[in-house]
């Protein structure tokens, strides 16, 4: 069941307007491979030849042009017809993703720029606009092939190689406008669950005009139509928390109804601000009461024990690459996902999209975060890297699916970490900057292996029989004291960080592959479907029977690309019936 106010293609469903356009269709377009579009006076009278469908990047088919080749800047242009009531409003200008630096003109003044692949951005373009008439919007994206750019599996060579697919250049998620009151509004809400004391925390951010004393922001949370509590606050300064009890007006207090992949219940939150008697903003969103704690060597969801299925799902589309190319589509994997009895993702050097975290939200579905890497480690890579992930964590924190927060990925960026200092301190300070903003769910630092700081245990091990595996797992002082490798000599820790305790996953294991001359899986390809359901039984026979492990994360959904080792096709077809995947999980 789908939130109060949920509106399909809204591209932030967790903090939703009435009043927005959504700028997605055909743009005027051009490649700009000598750079000189700025000198040349692009934003003024744009050069581009080409038209693109946004939010679809070049190199897919969706978008209308189809070229696979790296270009390092291409340029977007189309025109804004402000309407005459937008008078007295202020125009923010949205961009839910652009790879990776985007820089801003209206109407040929600068509005701003953004570096980041994966975090959503925007301006205050009312300076620029012209009401009632066309106004002008000239984008120009730059991206490289740098390593030290956040990229995650996106090729930094000319030909895609190994588990590294076709690059993502521009524009590639919803660009948007939404129209808020002149003196002020709402910036943002932070938005913190405890089942234990039946409440929750609300952090806002007003932005604005707050000096005449006039502005109260009334909250009010419901649950399933009927409301839950009322509450409003003086507003004197740009930021301020409210502590809620969830007690229930007319009956007294109440236990939450809790969030949990079997019932995940959500909370509607109306947030209203005003300006004396009149309303100026109204937002609408909604929160999970959820609870992710780690207690000795076990993780618990609402403080029971949970058992964790997950699925590795990289997020990519035949036709639209990293975009998904509907709503549709997204509603239809996680489907797809619970059909297969998996009660979580994976999302794979990939920040998904916030369409996609709402579903998971609606549906149950426990999600870890996973950081897009790098691939060479330096100051410039420290920089960039901590920029963006800091925002991601910002950005997606509200999200009750989001159960752990995954930085890196198997040393990639920190090639050298088992070793080098400098490599540890980058990855331990990660760890505690994304607990500083967000103490409650677990951080896997380092996921794999040569863990340094680390909430949970994680391993990858693509062994390919249950005989083997139950052989290289039958020891587990061996596996969290270094004593048995992984993948050419990884270990389960980086020198110098001890095992603590912490609960053990296997969070990247199978990648079966049919027989095929067009692609690769992990091991051995197998001729036939038998072959391939009794492979896949036997590895999950052993890890489930391997009692110190708590949970596990199959690799993966579907094929990408050159990756052949999905249970569905890259058109997301099933491979083996989805009801045999079911029972299996479900042993």
């Amino acid at each position: 069941m789908a939130t109060k106010m949920y509106r399909k293609d809204y591209p932030r469903p967790q903090f939703v307007r009435e009043h927005w356009e959504n700028l997605n269709g055909e743009w005027e377009f051009g490649f700009d491979d000598a750079d000189v579009g700025e000198r040349e006076g692009w934003p003024v009278r744009f050069g581009g030849d080409r038209k693109i469908t946004v939010p679809f990047t070049y190199e897919t088919k969706t978008s209308g042009i189809g070229q696979e080749e790296h270009h390092p800047c291409v340029w977007y242009h189309r025109t804004l017809d402000i309407a005459d009531d937008a008078a007295g409003k202020r125009v923010l200008l949205h961009f839910q993703a652009v790879d990776y630096v985007a820089k801003v003109w209206v109407n040929g003044v600068f509005a701003g720029s953004h570096q980041g692949g994966y975090t959503s951005f925007g301006f205050d373009i009312t300076p620029y606009l012209k009401i009632g008439t066309a106004n002008s919007l000239t984008v120009k994206a730059e991206d490289s092939l740098d390593a030290t750019q956040p990229r995650g599996k996106q090729r930094w060579v000319r030909d895609s190689f190994e588990c590294f697919y076709v690059q993502t250049t521009g524009i590639w998620q919803t660009v948007w406008l939404e129209y808020v009151d002149e003196s002020a509004h709402i910036g943002s809400v932070k938005m913190t669950p405890d089942i234990d004391a039946n409440s929750v925390s609300f952090e806002y951010q007003v932005e604005g005009d707050l000096s005449d004393g006039a502005l109260r922001l009334e909250t009010v949370v419901s649950l399933r139509g009927e409301q839950v509590k009322r509450m409003t606050l003086a507003i004197d300064r740009p930021w301020l928390k409210l502590d809620a009890n969830l007690v229930h007006e007319g009956n007294g207090p109440w236990k939450a109804a809790h969030w949990a992949p079997a019932h995940p219940h959500l909370y509607d939150v109306e947030f209203n601000l005003y300006r004396g008697d009149r309303l100026i903003d109204c937002v609408y969103s909604y929160f999970g009461m959820r609870k992710i704690s780690i207690e000795k060597d076990k993780i618990l969801l609402n403080n029971r024990p949970i058992y964790q299925k997950l699925i590795l799902d990289q997020g990519y589309w035949p036709d639209s690459h990293l975009t998904p190319p509907s709503e549709e589509a997204i509603i239809e994997d996680i489907d797809r996902i619970l059909d297969m009895g998996y009660n979580g993702v994976r999302k794979h050097m990939k920040v998904e999209d916030a369409r996609f975290l709402y579903w998971c939200d609606v549906k149950g579905v426990l999600v870890w975060s996973e950081m897009a890497a790098t691939f060479e480690y330096n100051d410039n890579a420290v920089q960039k890297f901590t920029n963006e992930w800091m925002d991601i964590v910002r950005q997606q924190y509200n999200h009750p699916c989001i159960v752990t927060w995954v930085p890196f990925n198997e040393s990639w960026g920190l090639l050298n970490i088992a070793k080098d200092v400098r490599q540890q301190k980058f990855s331990e300070s990660i760890y505690y900057l994304t607990k500083a903003f967000d103490p409650y769910r677990p951080v896997v630092a380092n996921d794999g292996w040569e863990h340094t700081v680390s909430d949970i245990l994680s391993l990858h091990d693509y062994v390919q029989t249950k005989e083997e595996f139950v052989r290289r797992y039958r020891n587990k002082d061996a596996i969290v004291n270094n004593g048995m490798s992984f993948n050419e000599w990884k270990y389960a820790f980086a020198d110098g960080f001890p095992y603590r305790g912490q609960p053990i996953m296997v969070s990247e294991f199978g990648g079966i592959a049919f027989q095929t001359d067009s692609g690769w899986g992990y091991g051995q390809q197998e001729s036939s479907e038998e072959a391939f359901i009794a492979r896949f039984r036997g590895i999950h026979e052993a890890i489930k029977e391997t009692d110190y492990i708590v949970g596990y994360c199959y690799t993966q959904i579907a094929d990408v690309q050159q990756e052949k080792n999905g249970l569905l096709t890259e058109d997301r077809q099933p491979k083996v019936p989805l009801e045999i995947i079911r029972e299996i999980n479900a042993m």
